[in-house]
């Protein structure tokens, strides 16, 4: 069952990202739109910034951010205290975008998953979050709330929780 998942998810991944880079270009690659939302949610950036995000050389980042800013994405300023640091910012052309590359992802994303169901993507997503180790089980979210919430929440909850977890058995 192993090597299915691996065969299955390896497909679904290429394919993502082939259709990404090809529908990305000639502005963006799918590495220039990981710099860019990262910047959505922490502009401003120092270079040295991105190294746990991108799994990445701090060469490589140096080299990325080169060609983002030749390419009016992104600006380069040293911090007026500190002549040492770099900040990097967006422009708004590195704006935009971010904003038509998360759009492209979203619709690459969303023709495959209209594929299934409202149901069966919920619960694919549920799923993923378990074996991902962002989704906590059921068991642990219930009794987190017997400490801190009333019946009501629990009993919604449970509900809208019920189909997943039987499913994952």
């Amino acid at each position: 069952m192993q090597a299915e998942f691996v065969k299955s998810w390896m497909k679904l991944t290429k394919d993502w990202h082939a259709q990404l880079e090809a529908e990305l270009a000639p502005q963006l690659t799918e590495g220039q739109l990981q710099v860019l939302e990262l910047m959505l949610q922490f502009e401003p950036m120092k270079p040295s910034d991105l190294l746990p995000h991108l799994e990445t050389t701090p060469a490589a980042i140096t080299t990325l951010l080169d060609r983002m800013e030749r390419g009016g994405l992104v600006r380069r300023e040293r911090d007026a205290g500190d002549r040492r640091i770099v900040w990097v910012h967006m422009t708004d052309m590195g704006r935009a975008e971010a904003e038509r590359g998360l759009k492209v992802r979203s619709d690459i994303v969303g023709r495959s998953l209209e594929r299934l169901s409202l149901h069966n993507r919920q619960l694919l997503v549920y799923l993923i979050g378990k074996v991902a180790g962002t989704r906590e089980s059921f068991a642990d979210r219930t009794a987190a709330e017997r400490k801190s919430s009333g019946s009501a929440a629990r009993s919604a909850e449970k509900a809208a929780l019920a189909p997943a977890e039987a499913a994952n058995g």
